[in-house]
């Protein structure tokens, strides 16, 4: 008789937070799995690395609730395996360090269901790092001891002996244990753990709003509740506590603390939110238009066919390029279509969009906009050109109209249309209500996609610096009576970062220069 189909359980390691911590193992079947069950503190920007149509389950556990009980977990992994689904068990760190990746296992391997461990980087190890606090030194500590703050209720006594830890030298690092960090701290010193001993405690460690407070064994906890710490919280004792002063890098950036909304389409490449996430920024996205395709494209179609009668194409963004691209392929055509035809885009991205297909941009202007492109074209020579113009349906024409003005036959093709993205307007709410520090644009299309989303009243911006990437943007935005209060020098994402920087950064200068 046959053995009946059975699916594959992952237990994967997440990491502490921070998304690029997660493994290459991790982040391959994260990406194929047709479910994904997932914990608390598994980030929302790790979630969303999963296949679009896979199934994602929520089963995290809220201290004090009854919520989620590993039983219910269980019987959730065994059902989807069993029917011969691909199952990712993501959880918080490593599954085996204070998880409970082994009891799942075990449950696993009775019911005779095949499953893989991937091991994650623990917090453990990854909190202190990212508080410039290295759990063993060479000169300091020659050995760590990682203990839980939250032993299971079912145990009769604590399996932790508190006198051994105090006597046995180098680093301790308590996880899970802020709601009994005071008895943990009474018991070290109890058994003898001097109360001058370096300490940290470190909140939400590896993501943009981590924070630490360091002090000694006996006043870092007053200082950390003075601060509104609450968990999850990783504490660190010991000598090396005090290397921080040293090495401390993470919240050392120029954007960490400030909170950044990114105003994009919902499929743009998220560059800008690297490059912000890069320098320490707390990136929130909010996808205020959508691309969407066409019901026909007779119109491109033809234009693609006839692409060796034009003398030079125009790209204004990558969304461009992607539709443009995807029609070619639908006639069995590549890149070879644009043999004898000059390509111009606006933007670095735009240009990187087409050389990924093997395309180089014959020019893109050093103003990625409109005008800037003109500049170039004006030096280059259009008069009794042939242009084509893909893009969206909506379309600025003062592009059109400088092309005709130089002497040129512009033909313009519409290759998709922009939507407003359902379920943004709720989300934008909370962002604004939970308080922002910048918001971005880096087109006139997302400047008015975040306008529709709050029916154009601009005083809900208030108190938020206004930063566009460009003289175009920065006008959309004034027409809708935003007040910009940073303006890129050039005309790029790259740009618009630098000068986000260098307005907090003048901040930071004029803030030092008052009096006490």
């Amino acid at each position: 008789m046959a053995k009946a189909l059975r699916g594959t359980v992952y237990i994967v390691g997440a990491g502490p937070g921070d998304p690029g911590l997660i493994t290459v193992r991790g982040m391959q079947l994260l990406g194929s799995a047709d479910v994904v069950i997932y914990d608390r503190l598994v980030g929302k920007r790790l979630i969303e690395m999963a296949k679009n149509d896979a199934d994602l389950i929520d089963v995290g556990k809220i201290p004090g609730e009854d919520l989620n009980q590993q039983q219910d977990i269980n019987g959730i992994l065994l059902n989807r395996a069993k029917i011969g689904q691909s199952v990712v068990r993501l959880k918080g760190g490593d599954p085996l360090v204070f998880g409970r990746g082994s009891e799942e296992a075990e449950v696993l391997s009775r019911e005779d269901i095949p499953f893989e461990i991937v091991p994650g980087i623990t917090s453990a190890i990854a909190a202190p790092a990212y508080a410039g606090i290295p759990v063993t030194h060479r000169g300091l500590a020659s050995s760590v001891t990682f203990v839980t703050g939250s032993e299971s209720p079912d145990k009769p006594e604590s399996m932790v002996d508190w006198s051994y830890l105090a006597q046995v030298g180098g680093t301790i690092v308590v996880m899970m244990g802020w709601r009994k960090i005071q008895s943990v701290v009474d018991n070290l010193i109890l058994a003898g753990l001097s109360p001058g001993t370096p300490a940290a405690l470190v909140e939400w460690g590896t993501m943009p709003y981590q924070r630490t407070v360091a002090g000694t064994m006996e006043n870092v906890i007053d200082r950390a509740r003075n601060q509104g710490l609450n968990a999850p919280v990783v504490a660190i004792f010991g000598d090396v506590v005090g290397l921080r002063e040293h090495i401390r890098w993470f919240d050392n950036r120029p954007l960490f603390g400030k909170k950044i909304l990114v105003t994009r389409s919902r499929t743009q490449k998220g560059a800008l939110s690297t490059l912000l996430e890069r320098e320490g920024a707390q990136v929130i996205e909010i996808p205020t238009i959508r691309i969407e395709y066409l019901d026909n494209y007779t119109e491109l179609d033809s234009a693609i066919a006839r692409i060796s009668d034009f003398d030079w194409i125009v790209f204004t963004s990558a969304n461009t390029v992607d539709v443009m691209f995807d029609r070619i392929a639908s006639m069995a055509l590549d890149s070879r279509v644009f043999y004898g035809t000059k390509v111009a885009a606006i933007g670095q991205i735009t240009a990187d969009s087409l050389r990924s297909r093997f395309i180089e941009a014959d020019l893109v202007p050093a103003q990625a906009v409109s005008e800037g492109l003109l500049k170039e074209m004006k030096q280059v020579g259009l008069v009794d050109s042939k242009v084509l113009m893909p893009g969206a349906e909506t379309r600025r024409d003062v592009l059109v109209d400088g092309l005709k003005e130089l002497g040129a036959d512009v033909e313009t093709v519409i290759a998709y249309r922009t939507v407003n993205v359902e379920g943004s307007i709720s989300r934008l709410r909370q962002v604004l209500e939970d308080g922002v520090d910048v918001a971005t644009f880096t087109s006139s299309s997302t400047v008015k996609g975040l306008m529709d989303l709050i029916d154009g009243d601009g005083s809900v911006l208030s108190g938020i610096d206004v930063a566009c990437i460009g003289p175009v943007t920065a006008n959309e935005a004034r027409n809708f009576g935003l007040s910009v209060d940073i303006l890129a020098h050039q005309s790029t994402v790259d740009g618009l970062v630098e000068v986000i920087k260098e307005h907090y950064s003048t901040k930071v200068r004029s803030d030092e220069q008052l009096p006490n």
